[in-house]
Protein backbone atom coordinates (compact mmCIF):
# COMPACT_ATOMS: atom_id res chain seq x y z
CA UNK A 1 0.00 0.00 0.00
CA UNK A 2 1.45 3.35 -0.61
CA UNK A 3 1.27 6.80 1.09
CA UNK A 4 -1.98 7.58 -0.20
CA UNK A 5 -4.00 4.84 0.58
CA UNK A 6 -2.97 4.38 4.32
CA UNK A 7 -3.89 7.82 5.22
CA UNK A 8 -7.34 6.98 3.80
CA UNK A 9 -7.44 3.83 5.31
CA UNK A 10 -6.72 5.41 8.77
CA UNK A 11 -9.26 7.99 7.69
CA UNK A 12 -11.89 5.08 7.34
CA UNK A 13 -10.31 2.97 10.80
CA UNK A 14 -10.56 5.98 13.41
CA UNK A 15 -13.83 6.61 12.39
CA UNK A 16 -15.54 3.21 13.07
CA UNK A 17 -17.10 2.76 16.42
CA UNK A 18 -14.81 2.08 19.64
CA UNK A 19 -15.99 -1.69 19.94
CA UNK A 20 -14.90 -2.59 16.23
CA UNK A 21 -13.62 -5.90 17.34
CA UNK A 22 -11.03 -6.51 14.05
CA UNK A 23 -9.81 -2.99 15.01
CA UNK A 24 -6.81 -2.26 17.70
CA UNK A 25 -5.38 1.22 18.38
CA UNK A 26 -2.40 1.85 20.59
CA UNK A 27 -0.49 4.39 21.50
CA UNK A 28 3.30 3.21 21.66
CA UNK A 29 4.82 0.00 21.74
CA UNK A 30 3.85 -3.38 23.46
CA UNK A 31 5.82 -6.16 24.55
CA UNK A 32 5.77 -8.60 21.66
CA UNK A 33 3.68 -11.37 23.31
CA UNK A 34 1.10 -8.55 23.61
CA UNK A 35 1.51 -8.30 20.20
CA UNK A 36 1.55 -11.64 18.77
CA UNK A 37 -1.74 -12.11 21.10
CA UNK A 38 -3.69 -9.04 19.19
CA UNK A 39 -2.67 -10.46 15.87
CA UNK A 40 -4.64 -13.92 16.54
CA UNK A 41 -7.05 -12.11 18.79
CA UNK A 42 -7.76 -9.39 15.39
CA UNK A 43 -7.57 -12.41 12.67
CA UNK A 44 -10.03 -14.68 14.39
CA UNK A 45 -12.06 -11.75 14.87
CA UNK A 46 -11.85 -10.46 11.37
CA UNK A 47 -12.80 -14.08 10.55
CA UNK A 48 -16.08 -14.55 12.72
CA UNK A 49 -17.67 -11.15 11.46
CA UNK A 50 -16.76 -11.72 7.84
CA UNK A 51 -14.40 -9.07 7.27
CA UNK A 52 -11.41 -9.71 5.24
CA UNK A 53 -9.17 -8.02 7.14
CA UNK A 54 -8.02 -7.26 10.85
CA UNK A 55 -6.08 -3.93 11.78
CA UNK A 56 -3.88 -3.11 14.57
CA UNK A 57 -2.52 0.62 14.71
CA UNK A 58 -0.12 2.27 16.68
CA UNK A 59 -0.28 5.92 17.13
CA UNK A 60 -3.86 6.76 17.81
CA UNK A 61 -4.82 6.76 21.38
CA UNK A 62 -7.66 3.90 21.91
CA UNK A 63 -10.43 5.50 24.40
CA UNK A 64 -10.43 8.90 22.23
CA UNK A 65 -9.28 7.86 18.51
CA UNK A 66 -6.88 10.70 18.94
CA UNK A 67 -3.84 10.49 16.78
CA UNK A 68 -0.68 11.32 18.35
CA UNK A 69 2.21 9.98 16.83
CA UNK A 70 4.20 6.50 17.96
CA UNK A 71 7.98 6.25 18.75
CA UNK A 72 7.47 2.50 18.33
CA UNK A 73 9.71 0.94 15.02
CA UNK A 74 9.05 -2.37 14.70
CA UNK A 75 11.77 -2.83 12.36
CA UNK A 76 14.32 -1.87 14.52
CA UNK A 77 12.79 -4.28 17.46
CA UNK A 78 14.45 -7.76 17.97
CA UNK A 79 13.77 -10.54 20.31
CA UNK A 80 17.50 -12.49 20.69
CA UNK A 81 19.03 -12.41 17.71
CA UNK A 82 15.58 -12.45 15.43
CA UNK A 83 13.45 -9.80 14.27
CA UNK A 84 10.27 -9.02 15.50
CA UNK A 85 8.44 -9.64 12.18
CA UNK A 86 9.92 -13.39 11.97
CA UNK A 87 9.38 -14.15 15.19
CA UNK A 88 5.75 -13.46 15.11
CA UNK A 89 5.54 -15.34 12.40
CA UNK A 90 7.02 -18.78 13.42
CA UNK A 91 4.82 -18.13 16.73
CA UNK A 92 1.60 -17.85 14.92
CA UNK A 93 -0.25 -20.92 13.93
CA UNK A 94 -1.21 -21.54 11.28
CA UNK A 95 1.13 -19.13 9.55
CA UNK A 96 -1.53 -16.43 8.65
CA UNK A 97 -0.55 -13.27 6.41
CA UNK A 98 0.37 -9.83 8.00
CA UNK A 99 2.09 -6.75 6.54
CA UNK A 100 3.95 -3.77 8.81
CA UNK A 101 3.84 -0.50 7.61
CA UNK A 102 5.29 2.31 8.81
CA UNK A 103 4.27 5.49 7.42
CA UNK A 104 3.15 8.95 8.39
CA UNK A 105 -0.16 10.68 8.93
CA UNK A 106 -0.70 14.16 9.31
CA UNK A 107 2.94 14.46 9.66
CA UNK A 108 2.70 12.15 12.99
CA UNK A 109 4.37 8.81 12.41
CA UNK A 110 2.20 5.38 12.87
CA UNK A 111 2.76 2.10 12.11
CA UNK A 112 -0.29 -0.61 11.17
CA UNK A 113 -0.22 -3.75 11.23
CA UNK A 114 -3.27 -5.33 8.02
CA UNK A 115 -3.69 -8.94 9.24
CA UNK A 116 -5.05 -11.65 7.42
CA UNK A 117 -8.09 -14.23 9.07
CA UNK A 118 -7.91 -17.69 9.57
CA UNK A 119 -8.41 -19.62 5.95
CA UNK A 120 -8.96 -23.39 7.91
CA UNK A 121 -8.64 -23.27 11.42
CA UNK A 122 -8.64 -20.54 14.00
CA UNK A 123 -5.25 -18.28 14.87
CA UNK A 124 -3.03 -19.69 17.78
CA UNK A 125 -0.28 -17.33 18.84
CA UNK A 126 2.13 -19.40 21.42
CA UNK A 127 -0.04 -22.84 21.26
CA UNK A 128 -2.89 -20.05 22.45
CA UNK A 129 -6.07 -18.77 20.29
CA UNK A 130 -7.47 -14.79 20.97
CA UNK A 131 -10.13 -12.96 20.23
CA UNK A 132 -11.88 -9.72 21.15
CA UNK A 133 -14.77 -9.16 22.69
CA UNK A 134 -15.98 -5.96 22.55
CA UNK A 135 -12.62 -3.62 23.08
CA UNK A 136 -10.73 -6.49 25.13
CA UNK A 137 -8.68 -9.59 24.08
CA UNK A 138 -9.80 -12.76 25.47
CA UNK A 139 -8.58 -16.37 25.07
CA UNK A 140 -10.66 -18.04 22.56
CA UNK A 141 -11.40 -21.10 24.64
CA UNK A 142 -13.25 -19.35 26.87
CA UNK A 143 -15.89 -18.42 23.94
CA UNK A 144 -16.63 -22.17 22.63
CA UNK A 145 -19.71 -20.20 20.71
CA UNK A 146 -17.37 -18.08 19.01
CA UNK A 147 -14.92 -20.73 18.36
CA UNK A 148 -17.58 -22.85 17.11
CA UNK A 149 -18.80 -20.23 14.76
CA UNK A 150 -14.68 -19.44 13.53
CA UNK A 151 -14.37 -23.06 12.90
CA UNK A 152 -17.65 -23.33 10.61
CA UNK A 153 -16.68 -20.06 8.62
CA UNK A 154 -12.95 -21.47 8.37
CA UNK A 155 -14.20 -25.03 7.16
CA UNK A 156 -16.05 -23.66 3.59
CA UNK A 157 -13.16 -21.47 3.19
CA UNK A 158 -11.85 -22.90 -0.43
CA UNK A 159 -7.82 -22.23 -1.06
CA UNK A 160 -8.31 -21.53 -4.41
CA UNK A 161 -9.86 -18.52 -4.52
CA UNK A 162 -8.25 -16.75 -1.45
CA UNK A 163 -6.32 -13.70 -2.33
CA UNK A 164 -2.63 -14.46 -2.40
CA UNK A 165 -1.55 -11.20 -3.18
CA UNK A 166 -3.84 -7.89 -2.76
CA UNK A 167 -3.79 -4.36 -4.48
CA UNK A 168 -1.80 -4.34 -7.11
CA UNK A 169 -1.84 -2.12 -10.38
CA UNK A 170 -1.88 -3.47 -14.07
CA UNK A 171 1.15 -4.03 -15.06
CA UNK A 172 2.08 -5.75 -11.27
CA UNK A 173 -0.40 -8.46 -12.37
CA UNK A 174 1.28 -9.14 -15.55
CA UNK A 175 4.80 -9.05 -14.49
CA UNK A 176 3.75 -11.55 -11.39
CA UNK A 177 1.49 -14.34 -14.06
CA UNK A 178 3.03 -15.89 -16.69
CA UNK A 179 0.07 -14.94 -18.87
CA UNK A 180 1.47 -16.01 -22.36
CA UNK A 181 1.88 -19.12 -20.96
CA UNK A 182 -1.58 -19.20 -19.47
CA UNK A 183 -3.55 -18.41 -23.43
CA UNK A 184 -1.29 -21.21 -24.53
CA UNK A 185 -2.21 -23.76 -22.41
CA UNK A 186 -5.73 -23.13 -22.80
CA UNK A 187 -4.81 -23.23 -26.58
CA UNK A 188 -6.25 -19.66 -26.97
CA UNK A 189 -4.38 -16.71 -29.20
CA UNK A 190 -2.88 -13.89 -26.61
CA UNK A 191 -5.25 -10.88 -27.17
CA UNK A 192 -4.40 -7.39 -28.58
CA UNK A 193 -4.50 -5.46 -25.63
CA UNK A 194 -3.70 -5.28 -21.55
CA UNK A 195 -7.76 -4.89 -20.61
CA UNK A 196 -8.68 -8.11 -22.75
CA UNK A 197 -6.22 -10.18 -21.09
CA UNK A 198 -7.03 -8.81 -17.79
CA UNK A 199 -10.44 -9.65 -18.85
CA UNK A 200 -10.00 -13.81 -19.03
CA UNK A 201 -7.90 -13.68 -16.56
CA UNK A 202 -10.64 -12.73 -14.06
CA UNK A 203 -13.04 -14.74 -15.80
CA UNK A 204 -10.77 -17.80 -14.84
CA UNK A 205 -10.68 -16.84 -11.55
CA UNK A 206 -7.27 -16.06 -11.19
CA UNK A 207 -7.09 -12.67 -10.45
CA UNK A 208 -10.18 -10.29 -8.85
CA UNK A 209 -10.32 -6.59 -9.02
CA UNK A 210 -12.01 -4.24 -6.65
CA UNK A 211 -11.76 -0.25 -6.69
CA UNK A 212 -9.43 -0.06 -9.52
CA UNK A 213 -7.03 -2.57 -7.72
CA UNK A 214 -6.43 -5.83 -8.50
CA UNK A 215 -5.82 -9.01 -6.35
CA UNK A 216 -4.26 -12.40 -7.69
CA UNK A 217 -6.03 -15.38 -6.39
CA UNK A 218 -4.19 -18.71 -4.71
CA UNK A 219 -5.20 -20.35 -8.42
CA UNK A 220 -3.43 -17.77 -9.91
CA UNK A 221 -0.16 -17.93 -7.96
CA UNK A 222 0.03 -21.62 -7.87
CA UNK A 223 -0.74 -22.39 -11.20
CA UNK A 224 0.85 -19.22 -13.00
CA UNK A 225 3.36 -17.54 -11.04
CA UNK A 226 6.35 -16.73 -13.00
CA UNK A 227 8.23 -16.69 -9.13
CA UNK A 228 6.71 -18.73 -6.31
CA UNK A 229 8.94 -16.68 -3.95
CA UNK A 230 7.25 -13.64 -4.75
CA UNK A 231 4.01 -14.66 -2.89
CA UNK A 232 4.36 -15.21 0.67
CA UNK A 233 1.88 -17.82 1.33
CA UNK A 234 2.72 -19.77 -1.75
CA UNK A 235 6.52 -19.85 -1.52
CA UNK A 236 6.92 -22.96 0.74
CA UNK A 237 4.69 -24.92 -1.59
CA UNK A 238 7.04 -25.54 -4.30
CA UNK A 239 8.29 -28.47 -5.51
CA UNK A 240 11.15 -30.12 -4.40
CA UNK A 241 13.33 -32.83 -6.05
CA UNK A 242 16.11 -34.69 -4.08
CA UNK A 243 18.78 -37.15 -5.86
CA UNK A 244 20.48 -39.25 -3.54
CA UNK A 245 23.62 -41.68 -4.63
CA UNK A 246 21.97 -44.63 -2.61
CA UNK A 247 19.08 -46.48 -1.44
CA UNK A 248 19.16 -44.44 1.65
CA UNK A 249 19.03 -40.52 2.41
CA UNK A 250 23.04 -40.02 4.11
CA UNK A 251 24.29 -38.81 0.48
CA UNK A 252 22.23 -36.47 -1.27
CA UNK A 253 24.05 -35.91 -5.30
CA UNK A 254 21.68 -32.96 -6.24
CA UNK A 255 18.72 -30.89 -4.73
CA UNK A 256 16.39 -28.76 -6.77
CA UNK A 257 13.76 -26.41 -5.99
CA UNK A 258 11.19 -24.87 -8.26
CA UNK A 259 10.23 -21.73 -8.80
CA UNK A 260 7.27 -21.66 -11.90
CA UNK A 261 3.64 -21.73 -11.31
CA UNK A 262 2.98 -25.78 -11.32
CA UNK A 263 1.11 -25.16 -14.77
CA UNK A 264 3.98 -23.66 -16.53
CA UNK A 265 6.77 -25.64 -14.31
CA UNK A 266 5.25 -28.89 -15.10
CA UNK A 267 6.70 -30.34 -17.94
CA UNK A 268 10.28 -28.47 -17.12
CA UNK A 269 9.60 -30.50 -13.65
CA UNK A 270 8.70 -33.89 -15.78
CA UNK A 271 11.63 -33.42 -17.85
CA UNK A 272 14.10 -32.92 -14.88
CA UNK A 273 13.19 -35.92 -12.94
CA UNK A 274 13.36 -38.23 -16.30
CA UNK A 275 17.09 -36.31 -17.36
CA UNK A 276 17.90 -38.15 -13.98
CA UNK A 277 16.38 -41.94 -13.96
CA UNK A 278 18.33 -44.84 -14.93
CA UNK A 279 17.75 -46.49 -18.01
CA UNK A 280 17.97 -50.18 -19.24
CA UNK A 281 19.06 -50.90 -22.89
CA UNK A 282 16.47 -52.60 -24.57
CA UNK A 283 16.71 -54.88 -27.62
CA UNK A 284 14.37 -54.66 -30.44
CA UNK A 285 14.12 -56.11 -34.15
CA UNK A 286 16.96 -53.98 -35.86
CA UNK A 287 18.55 -51.45 -33.07
CA UNK A 288 19.00 -51.24 -29.32
CA UNK A 289 17.75 -48.61 -27.06
CA UNK A 290 17.67 -46.62 -24.21
CA UNK A 291 14.45 -47.34 -22.24
CA UNK A 292 13.74 -45.36 -18.81
CA UNK A 293 13.08 -47.71 -16.06
CA UNK A 294 9.72 -45.94 -14.90
CA UNK A 295 7.02 -45.71 -17.33
CA UNK A 296 6.93 -41.38 -18.07
CA UNK A 297 2.80 -41.88 -17.72
CA UNK A 298 2.82 -42.80 -14.34
CA UNK A 299 5.26 -40.24 -12.77
CA UNK A 300 3.26 -37.67 -14.29
CA UNK A 301 0.58 -39.12 -12.90
CA UNK A 302 1.59 -39.50 -9.62
CA UNK A 303 3.52 -35.83 -9.34
CA UNK A 304 0.31 -34.38 -10.81
CA UNK A 305 -1.52 -35.90 -7.79
CA UNK A 306 0.89 -34.94 -5.16
CA UNK A 307 0.41 -31.09 -6.49
CA UNK A 308 -3.12 -31.33 -6.91
CA UNK A 309 -4.57 -33.12 -3.86
CA UNK A 310 -2.27 -31.80 -1.48
CA UNK A 311 -3.42 -30.07 1.82
CA UNK A 312 -2.62 -26.21 1.39
CA UNK A 313 -3.44 -25.61 5.05
CA UNK A 314 0.04 -27.03 6.36
CA UNK A 315 2.33 -25.14 6.51
CA UNK A 316 6.17 -24.79 6.06
CA UNK A 317 6.19 -28.22 3.81
CA UNK A 318 5.55 -29.00 0.06
CA UNK A 319 5.63 -31.56 -2.28
CA UNK A 320 8.81 -33.07 -2.69
CA UNK A 321 10.28 -35.91 -5.25
CA UNK A 322 13.22 -38.20 -4.10
CA UNK A 323 15.09 -40.31 -6.27
CA UNK A 324 17.18 -43.24 -4.75
CA UNK A 325 18.63 -45.76 -6.70
CA UNK A 326 16.50 -48.76 -6.08
CA UNK A 327 12.68 -46.27 -5.99
CA UNK A 328 11.07 -43.29 -6.62
CA UNK A 329 9.10 -41.23 -3.55
CA UNK A 330 6.60 -39.08 -4.97
CA UNK A 331 5.37 -37.10 -1.42
CA UNK A 332 2.39 -34.46 -0.75
CA UNK A 333 1.30 -32.85 2.93
CA UNK A 334 -2.16 -33.83 3.88
CA UNK A 335 -3.64 -37.49 4.09
CA UNK A 336 -5.87 -38.40 1.04
CA UNK A 337 -9.34 -38.08 1.69
CA UNK A 338 -10.12 -41.97 0.57
CA UNK A 339 -8.81 -45.46 1.37
CA UNK A 340 -5.49 -46.38 -0.23
CA UNK A 341 -6.94 -49.55 -1.19
CA UNK A 342 -9.85 -48.19 -3.21
CA UNK A 343 -7.40 -45.77 -5.28
CA UNK A 344 -8.19 -48.26 -8.07
CA UNK A 345 -11.84 -48.24 -7.96
CA UNK A 346 -12.78 -44.90 -6.61
CA UNK A 347 -13.52 -41.92 -7.96
CA UNK A 348 -10.68 -39.55 -6.78
CA UNK A 349 -11.80 -37.06 -4.03
CA UNK A 350 -9.90 -33.33 -3.99
CA UNK A 351 -9.33 -30.86 -0.93
CA UNK A 352 -8.62 -28.70 -4.42
CA UNK A 353 -11.34 -28.98 -6.72
CA UNK A 354 -10.55 -26.26 -8.85
CA UNK A 355 -7.09 -26.74 -8.93
CA UNK A 356 -7.82 -30.67 -10.02
CA UNK A 357 -10.24 -29.10 -12.56
CA UNK A 358 -7.74 -26.94 -14.06
CA UNK A 359 -4.90 -29.32 -14.49
CA UNK A 360 -7.24 -31.32 -16.07
CA UNK A 361 -8.72 -29.18 -18.55
CA UNK A 362 -5.16 -28.14 -19.61
CA UNK A 363 -3.90 -32.26 -19.77
CA UNK A 364 -1.46 -32.14 -17.03
CA UNK A 365 -3.42 -35.51 -15.39
CA UNK A 366 -5.51 -38.30 -16.69
CA UNK A 367 -9.55 -37.47 -16.49
CA UNK A 368 -11.12 -37.96 -12.98
CA UNK A 369 -11.04 -41.26 -12.35
CA UNK A 370 -8.41 -42.52 -14.58
CA UNK A 371 -5.37 -41.47 -12.88
CA UNK A 372 -4.26 -44.19 -10.30
CA UNK A 373 -5.64 -47.02 -13.20
CA UNK A 374 -3.41 -45.79 -15.49
CA UNK A 375 -0.16 -45.77 -12.81
CA UNK A 376 -0.82 -49.78 -11.72
CA UNK A 377 -0.90 -50.76 -15.94
CA UNK A 378 1.66 -48.87 -16.89
CA UNK A 379 3.41 -50.39 -14.07
CA UNK A 380 2.64 -53.79 -14.95
CA UNK A 381 3.15 -53.13 -18.80
CA UNK A 382 7.05 -52.27 -17.75
CA UNK A 383 6.93 -55.53 -15.29
CA UNK A 384 7.67 -53.88 -12.10
CA UNK A 385 6.42 -54.60 -8.52
CA UNK A 386 3.33 -53.01 -7.68
CA UNK A 387 3.67 -49.34 -6.53
CA UNK A 388 3.39 -48.64 -2.76
CA UNK A 389 0.76 -46.04 -1.14
CA UNK A 390 1.38 -45.13 2.50
CA UNK A 391 -1.04 -42.67 3.69
CA UNK A 392 -0.25 -40.88 7.20
CA UNK A 393 -1.59 -38.63 9.49
CA UNK A 394 0.28 -35.70 7.96
CA UNK A 395 1.24 -36.97 4.65
CA UNK A 396 1.05 -39.06 1.81
CA UNK A 397 3.58 -41.09 -0.02
CA UNK A 398 3.39 -43.17 -3.34
CA UNK A 399 6.76 -45.15 -4.10
CA UNK A 400 7.68 -46.50 -7.66
CA UNK A 401 10.16 -49.68 -7.39
CA UNK A 402 12.82 -50.25 -9.76
CA UNK A 403 12.76 -53.48 -11.37
CA UNK A 404 12.85 -56.72 -9.07
CA UNK A 405 12.83 -60.58 -10.17
CA UNK A 406 10.07 -62.59 -8.46
CA UNK A 407 12.56 -64.15 -6.30
CA UNK A 408 13.84 -60.46 -5.46
CA UNK A 409 9.70 -59.56 -3.88
CA UNK A 410 8.99 -59.97 -0.47
CA UNK A 411 5.97 -61.43 0.50
CA UNK A 412 4.23 -57.64 0.84
CA UNK A 413 5.53 -56.79 -3.03
CA UNK A 414 3.30 -60.03 -4.43
CA UNK A 415 0.46 -59.44 -2.14
CA UNK A 416 0.44 -55.85 -3.56
CA UNK A 417 1.21 -56.69 -7.07
CA UNK A 418 -1.48 -59.46 -6.40
CA UNK A 419 -4.24 -57.16 -5.02
CA UNK A 420 -3.63 -54.27 -7.68
CA UNK A 421 -3.62 -56.57 -10.79
CA UNK A 422 -7.18 -58.43 -9.30
CA UNK A 423 -8.40 -55.09 -8.92
CA UNK A 424 -7.50 -53.29 -12.58
CA UNK A 425 -8.93 -56.72 -13.99
CA UNK A 426 -12.34 -56.09 -11.97
CA UNK A 427 -12.64 -52.10 -13.10
CA UNK A 428 -12.14 -53.43 -16.48
CA UNK A 429 -14.75 -55.68 -16.71
CA UNK A 430 -12.89 -58.70 -16.43
CA UNK A 431 -11.34 -61.16 -13.66
CA UNK A 432 -8.34 -62.06 -12.54
CA UNK A 433 -7.13 -65.72 -12.84
CA UNK A 434 -3.76 -67.79 -11.95
CA UNK A 435 -2.82 -67.19 -15.76
CA UNK A 436 -3.16 -63.55 -15.51
CA UNK A 437 -1.45 -62.71 -12.83
CA UNK A 438 1.46 -65.45 -14.31
CA UNK A 439 1.71 -62.78 -17.03
CA UNK A 440 1.53 -59.62 -14.43
CA UNK A 441 4.40 -61.36 -12.92
CA UNK A 442 6.68 -62.73 -15.86
CA UNK A 443 6.13 -66.54 -14.47
CA UNK A 444 6.62 -69.47 -16.44
CA UNK A 445 3.30 -72.01 -17.00
CA UNK A 446 4.67 -74.51 -15.38
CA UNK A 447 5.20 -72.33 -11.72
CA UNK A 448 1.72 -71.76 -11.82
CA UNK A 449 1.63 -72.88 -8.32
CA UNK A 450 3.95 -69.98 -7.39
CA UNK A 451 0.79 -67.86 -8.00
CA UNK A 452 -1.28 -70.08 -6.66
CA UNK A 453 0.45 -69.35 -2.92
CA UNK A 454 0.51 -65.23 -3.58
CA UNK A 455 -3.46 -65.77 -4.37
CA UNK A 456 -3.93 -68.06 -1.36
CA UNK A 457 -1.51 -65.24 0.81
CA UNK A 458 -3.48 -62.52 -0.88
CA UNK A 459 -7.22 -63.89 -0.17
CA UNK A 460 -6.06 -65.00 3.48
CA UNK A 461 -4.97 -61.11 4.28
CA UNK A 462 -8.76 -60.16 2.96
CA UNK A 463 -7.71 -58.38 -0.30
CA UNK A 464 -9.51 -60.71 -2.70
CA UNK A 465 -11.74 -63.34 -3.11
CA UNK A 466 -13.45 -66.13 -5.40
CA UNK A 467 -15.86 -64.80 -7.97
CA UNK A 468 -17.29 -67.59 -7.86
CA UNK A 469 -17.18 -70.20 -4.66
CA UNK A 470 -18.78 -72.95 -5.71
CA UNK A 471 -16.72 -73.32 -8.43
CA UNK A 472 -14.22 -76.43 -6.99
CA UNK A 473 -11.78 -76.34 -10.17
CA UNK A 474 -8.57 -74.20 -9.06
CA UNK A 475 -7.33 -74.12 -12.77
CA UNK A 476 -10.42 -71.95 -13.88
CA UNK A 477 -11.19 -69.76 -10.57
CA UNK A 478 -11.83 -66.26 -11.32
CA UNK A 479 -10.78 -63.56 -8.49
CA UNK A 480 -12.60 -60.21 -7.33
CA UNK A 481 -10.92 -57.59 -5.04
CA UNK A 482 -12.83 -57.76 -1.41
CA UNK A 483 -14.82 -54.89 -2.09
CA UNK A 484 -16.81 -56.06 -5.28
Amino acid sequence: MNQEELVKLVDELYNMPKETEWVEFKENYYDPQEIGEYISALSNSACLHNKKLGYLVFGIENATHKVKGTIFKPREKKIGNEELESWLAHMLNPRIDFKIFEFTYHDLPLVLFRIDPPHHIPVKFGGEAFIRIGSYKKKLKDYPEKERKIWQRTSSNVFETEIAIKDLDADTVLKLLDYQGYFMLVNIGLPANKDSILTKLKEEKLIQSTGGKYHITNLGGILFARNLAEFDNLSRKVVRVIIYKGKDRYETIKEQQGGKGYAIGFEGLISFINDRLSTNEEIGKAFRKEVKIYPELAIRELVANALIHQDFSMTGTGPMIEIFADRIEISNPGRPLIDTLRFIDHAPQSRNEKLAYFMRRINICEERGSGIDKVVQSVEVYQLPAPKFIAEESFFRAILLSPKTLRQMDKDDKIRACYQHCSLKYVSNDFMTNQTLRHRLNVNNENYPVISRIIADTANEGLIKDYDPENKSRKYAKYVPFWA
